[in-house]
């Protein structure tokens, strides 16, 4: 008989700079593998890029994939962004209305999200390197939830309204949060009941 195998879950809180990957594509760069001593078999579930920050999973489990990213389970993930400037009511209002974007090179019309201006900012800590300061031009956090995830989605919702992103940290995705005694780099191995109930998943296997 086979051995049943042994799911393993992670919650990381990927720092900026960090391919969201085990393999390098150049020497220099930085992977989840230098973050800790994950077992061999694990993979991220989903990716943040190299220049956005926050909450991955990883995990083991084939299933979870596909219970987590397929957009008909329409699992909320919530987004911290720091944009210049100050967004306009009207702004806000495309964004929760939706927008349109370039993904893989077609036009695609973005689900309604949920958007807000969040004063003060969030307890996280700074980047490392810090995000680029010009006096002249104000920032402005805010919050946005999205239930789909196309590549880099977030970023090009902001841009498309006139609001360039300098900074994305990813907070949580359904019931799993980073949390403010996280820090860039930290890592989190939850139990298969706790992993589950938080992203709101029913054990299928």
């Amino acid at each position: 008989m086979a051995r049943q195998t042994t799911y393993r879950y992670f919650a990381i809180h990927k720092p900026y700079g960090v391919l969201s990957q085990f393999t390098r594509e150049h020497p220099a760069h930085s992977v989840l593998g230098d973050l800790y001593p994950f077992p061999n078999d694990v993979y991220p579930i989903g990716r943040l890029d190299r220049d956005s920050e926050g909450l991955l999973l990883l995990t083991n489990n084939p299933k979870i994939n596909a219970l987590l990213l397929s957009p008909s389970r329409g699992h909320q993930r919530t987004y911290w962004v720091q944009v210049e400037g100050a967004p306009t009511a009207e702004a806000l209002r495309q964004l929760r209305e939706g927008v349109d974007i370039r993904a893989k090179k077609r036009s695609f019309r973005t689900l309604p999200a949920q958007v807000r201006i969040i004063a003060p900012r969030p307890e996280v800590p700074d980047r490392d390197p810090p995000v680029r300061y010009r006096a002249n031009i104000p920032d402005t956090w805010a919050e946005i939830k999205l239930t789909e995830g196309k590549n880099r989605q977030v970023r090009r919702m902001w841009a498309s309204v006139g609001f360039p992103v300098l900074r994305l940290i990813r907070a949580s995705i359904a019931g799993l949060s980073i949390s403010p005694t996280d820090t860039p780099g930290s890592v989190r191995e939850l139990t298969e009941e706790a992993f589950l109930k938080a992203l709101k998943i029913n054990r299928s296997w």
